[in-house]
């Protein structure tokens, strides 16, 4: 069966980490990702994944503890390190071959970012993890994940929520929310949903990446979703 992407970039939160812990890393939702990613692999699937660091430290909010905006956002980068780290850790624990690759130097644990390299790494199934963001303050990982997916020429990027999809409002909080299967990068702009922060948005939609939000809690929905199937909302030209 022909698969519907062939190349991904998964989005992830650092906070779907934190699992029912109020911070840092839980094992249990660690090998849960680690799982559905080493099932794409097996499917012949090229991944990529953004993960934030959110579980750890949130720069916008550091302002709250006196720390410096910019200062604040280079300390989220680490956080974003530190779980790449976790998660390369456990892929290869079950076997997965992975490449940690870190926009800010450090040689030691992370290869620095160069296109050519990270496309090579994916033509040969080994899964990349994009690490600290872009490497300057003011843009989210979001933006890390619409820029390095256009780069390699991902098919589509992946966005993990607590939610199956994009709604007309927050469906945590209003039962009469309708879920989009499908809106375009215009509605979404013109009826003030947040998907991604909007620099990354409108990266995407000026080159015509599509998005797919979908609850990432559900083992299956990554399969199914390279596998063509309707899963989560679509967000296309």
């Amino acid at each position: 069966m022909a698969l519907k992407y062939n190349r991904v970039l998964i989005k992830l939160s650092g906070e779907s980490l934190m699992g029912d812990n109020g911070y840092g890393i839980s094992p249990d939702m660690l090998s849960h990702y680690t799982k559905q990613l080493q099932y794409l692999v097996n499917m012949g699937v090229e991944v990529a994944v953004v993960i934030g660091g959110g579980n750890i430290f949130r720069g916008l909010q550091a302002a709250e503890s006196g720390i410096e905006r910019v200062q604040g956002d280079y300390m989220g980068m680490l956080a974003t390190v530190i779980n790449g780290m976790a998660i390369q850790s456990s892929l290869e624990k079950h076997g997965v071959y992975s490449r940690l690759i870190s926009a800010i130097e450090m040689k030691e644990i992370a290869e620095p970012y160069i296109r050519r390299r990270a496309i090579r790494h994916l033509e040969k199934k080994r899964v990349i993890i994009f690490a600290a963001g872009i490497g300057s303050p003011y843009f989210t990982t979001d933006s890390a994940a619409a820029l390095r997916a256009n780069e390699i020429n991902a098919d589509v990027i992946l966005k993990g929520t607590r939610v199956d999809g994009i709604y007309s409002a927050d469906p945590e909080k209003d039962p009469n929310a309708v879920k989009y299967d499908t809106i375009s990068f215009d509605n979404v702009i013109s009826s003030g949903l947040q998907v991604m922060d909007m620099t990354a948005f409108t990266l995407c939609k000026e080159n015509n990446l599509p998005i797919i939000v979908f609850d990432v809690n559900d083992p299956d929905n990554l399969k199914k979703i390279v596998n063509g199937e309707d899963v989560g909302t679509l967000v296309t030209q």
